[in-house]
């Protein structure tokens, strides 16, 4: 997933901002984690305060589904 990809699909989870919106946010910055690394993870929770919509923090290894 591109980074501009999962900005566009954050945004709209971060306007919702329910219980299954965290949820997704937590498989979209998975994805992020496994093709950009912590750093980029990271750089969205701040820069859509994700830590205040969701509790996501930043440092949190976010791993995808089985």
């Amino acid at each position: 997933m591109t980074l501009a990809k999962a900005r566009e699909l954050l945004a709209v989870q971060a306007n919702m901002g329910g219980g299954y919106n965290r949820n997704a946010a937590r498989l979209i910055l998975a994805e992020v984690q496994g093709d950009h690394g912590q750093a980029a993870v990271d750089a969205l929770i701040r820069e859509f305060d994700l830590e205040t919509l969701f509790g996501l923090k930043p440092g949190t290894e976010f791993k995808k589904p089985n």
